[in-house]
């Protein structure tokens, strides 16, 4: 995202000496994505963040995906999940998978007694309910219900939820989480056309910089395996910051529909994208104005994408027996649509109130095995047959 930022104290030229109060030089981090020609920040840490004394593998964090089955429609209850305390990172269950990201939820009832970094790609996070902070290298957001949450690859982060229940959508990438690319022109701005601009986005708020010593573990998942890093000194030690590279927020109410006389098809609710998976946002919005207009969607053919739909609240116009905090996914390779009587209700209606998530996924999605287990409705795939037609 080209979004210029500075927090701290930085020199006036990079790369050049930077002194702390010792006289000893600060430790200067570039963290940059496609080598040195992507977004880049540069970071000035007490220490030299290479300064670990110990390292562990922690294990294979890997999912197991089920045996392939029948193409069908299927249908998750997510609320039905573990219900074991845990915090935001080691509560994660993950329910589809493919090459390009993990798709899955958390509750996260604890605070981390430890630091975190995915060092597989970026990572966005949906406050579905509950309150919070990420504390991270860059400084602290805050989040609350409807955030999205996107934290770049190899940011040093943890997460302390306030008081009461808290749920997030979860979806880790292995690529980065971008803006859509036509509704930016060609120096990074979001053009007048976009449902959403620079003044809806949050950067962090605050920089806390901790120069203090003792035993602070970070956990860094690479590939499918968990590692742990000893620092003897706080990873959150930076005394500045500045680039193109840091954690953000923007939140779903923020988000402007798109509306017509008639129906407009899904790309108008695109919100972001990353490689070979793009993510929608549906807020509640007007309908089609044409007299004549069908609101409900058409019965479509997903012909070269996997459809995911994850239900905040709301009644979702083409849609029975959907709960909040559900999850669908339609595949590839058969048509899917409203459900029976749903088109012909949506007539003459004027509006929708529903809010959702939606991730399209350009490579087929796999079913993680325990999440078959644990909150499939089997029923859904039958749920388009009409009563006494059969």
């Amino acid at each position: 995202m080209t979004w210029y930022r500075k927090m701290g104290k930085i020199p006036r030229k990079r790369h050049t000496v930077f002194r702390k109060e010792d006289h000893s030089l600060f430790n200067e981090q570039v963290m940059g994505t496609k080598g040195f020609s992507g977004i880049q920040s540069i970071l000035y840490h007490h220490n030299p963040p290479t300064q670990f004394y110990k390292s562990n593998l922690i294990g294979d964090c890997g999912v197991k995906y089920e045996e392939q089955g029948t193409l069908r429609p299927r249908h998750f209850y997510t609320n039905k999940g573990n219900k074991e305390r845990s915090d935001a990172v080691m509560g994660r269950e993950y329910i589809l998978g493919n090459e390009d990201l993990l798709i899955g939820v958390v509750n996260p009832a604890e605070n981390m007694d430890y630091f975190y970094r995915n060092g597989n790609g970026d990572e966005l996070l949906f406050v579905h309910y509950g309150s919070g902070k990420v504390e991270t290298t860059f400084g602290t957001l805050q989040y609350k219900p409807g955030d999205y949450i996107v934290i770049p690859i190899g940011t040093i982060y943890r997460i302390v939820p306030d008081k009461g229940e808290s749920k997030f959508l979860v979806i880790e990438t292995n690529s980065w989480i971008i803006t859509p690319k036509r509704y930016r022109n060609e120096f990074g701005q979001l053009l007048e056309h976009s449902p959403f601009c620079e003044r809806d986005i949050k950067g962090p708020e605050k920089l806390v910089t901790y120069n203090e010593k003792g035993e602070f573990e970070v956990r860094t998942k690479s590939g499918n395996y968990l590692h742990s890093h000893y620092y003897a000194h706080h990873p959150f030690d930076v005394i500045g910051w500045d680039g193109y590279l840091f954690p953000w927020i923007f939140n779903i109410s923020d988000f402007e529909p798109i509306t017509g006389r008639i129906h407009m098809p899904p790309p108008i609710h695109q919100t972001f994208e990353g490689y070979n998976f793009i993510v929608c946002s549906f807020v509640p919005r007007l309908y089609d104005y044409h007299p004549e207009a069908i609101p409900a969607p058409y019965f479509h053919s997903n012909v070269d994408s996997d459809e995911v739909l994850y239900y905040v609240e709301g009644n979702f116009m083409s849609r029975k027996g959907i709960n909040e905090e559900s999850i669908t996914l339609h595949p590839a390779g058969i048509p899917h649509g409203p459900h029976p009587g749903k088109i012909e209700e949506s007539i003459g209606k004027k509006e929708t109130l529903e809010l959702a998530v939606m991730i399209d996924t350009f490579r087929p999605l796999k079913v993680v095995k325990k999440a078959n287990q644990m909150m499939e409705d089997e029923s859904y795939q039958y749920s388009w047959i009409e009563k006494n037609k059969f």
